[in-house]
């Protein structure tokens, strides 16, 4: 490892050239082709004939520093100090000598850290912060995919998928996220309870008003004081208001659940990127394991698992067999909430400073 610490640059992220494994940086953008020998293993092949190994292994996002001096302990021992930590929070051990790799493989396993996550697997889920760090959580994004992986471990190590299935979860229903194949978010269900005695000196509350999409919220005196009130009608309990507000509270044991939704696609190979759609809505926040939003994801895999064809991602699947199909093999519920027929939307976005139609 580094013999002192990297100062901090302040003007964005440092140039990651510097820190690349010897055998990337004399072969960068020479690369020949690529394979994989085993699930959790690629190597590269460059046109000059290097070659190297990179060994992927889950973890968490958020580490303690024994985790992570033991995980920086095992790239000293046998990649020469070079680890990468990914997006999704999957960390790369890099190795030009092939007889290095098993043993790795051994000794990751040995601390714990399951090796997987390539080719046709559930890799890990990109996730946002939840409890520890996050400033407007309503539920832990982190925990769920912690819990939620303990259930599909053997869909990370292994390769028997039809295609990579990438999965998100989100804490809040406006920051973070993505499209995913799964992706899990926080549903708030009741408009915001707000606290008029905080938000005259918590609030700025121009700010508070320009911040909600669809112009739902009004500056008021209530008590004789400063505050705001919430046109019920318009509001659609995103919960952009809460995060500039906190007196404006949307987090609620009973009325906070979880929804899933399924066949986001960011990639344009084989069809075009789509928008992932609400398949499951309603399920308790219910920690610290989330019994029931596992049991629907496993639903999930398993009927796109037995019935997708090769290299399928999940939306293609869904798009090929169809929505009632789908819902017949997953056994889910299709409900009203399913349907968007909802005719104010126009009107309501109209109202908005942000969105005009």
């Amino acid at each position: 490892m580094a013999d002192k610490p990297r100062m901090p640059i302040e003007s964005g992220v440092p140039d990651n050239f510097q820190y690349m494994h010897p055998t990337l940086r004399k072969n960068f953008g020479q690369w020949a082709y690529h394979d994989r020998p085993r699930p959790g293993v690629l190597r590269h092949v460059s046109k000059y004939g290097d070659q190297i190994w990179t060994v992927k292994t889950g973890s968490t996002r958020q580490l303690d520093i024994l985790t992570m001096r033991t995980m920086c302990d095992i790239a000293d021992e046998f990649c020469d100090g070079h680890l990468r930590w990914t997006m999704r929070g999957n960390v790369e051990y890099m190795v030009t000598d092939e007889s290095k790799v098993e043993p790795l493989i051994k000794r990751l396993n040995g601390a714990g850290f399951p090796v997987g996550g390539t080719g046709p697997s559930v890799t890990m889920p990109s996730h946002t912060q939840g409890w520890l760090h996050c400033d407007i959580p309503g539920t832990d994004a982190s925990g769920a995919v912690k819990a939620l992986m303990d259930e599909l471990f053997d869909e990370f190590v292994n390769e028997e998928m039809p295609n990579r299935v990438h999965i998100t979860t989100s804490c809040c229903q406006i920051n973070c996220g993505g499209q995913g194949d799964i992706a899990i978010n926080i549903q708030h269900t009741k408009p915001p309870q707000i606290n008029h005695d905080l938000v005259g000196n918590a609030c700025e509350r121009p700010s508070v008003v320009a911040r909600c999409p669809v112009a739902a919220i009004r500056p008021a005196i209530v008590n004789g004081k400063p505050s705001l009130e919430v046109d019920e009608k318009k509001c659609i309990c995103c919960g952009a208001c809460f995060p500039p507000c906190p007196p404006m509270q949307i987090n609620d044991p009973e009325h906070s659940k979880l929804a899933i939704w399924v066949g986001g696609k960011h990639s344009n190979a084989r069809s075009k990127p789509m928008f992932h759609k609400l398949v499951a809505a309603g399920l308790p926040n219910n920690a610290p394991r989330w019994p029931e939003v596992g049991a629907v994801v496993k639903k999930i895999l398993a009927a796109y698992k037995a019935d997708a064809n090769d290299w399928e991602r999940m939306g293609e699947w869904v798009e090929r067999i169809g929505w009632p199909r789908f819902f017949e093999l997953t056994e889910l519920p299709f409900t009203k909430y399913h349907i968007d027929n909802w005719r104010g939307g126009r009107a309501n976005l109209n109202a908005s400073a942000h969105i005009r139609f």
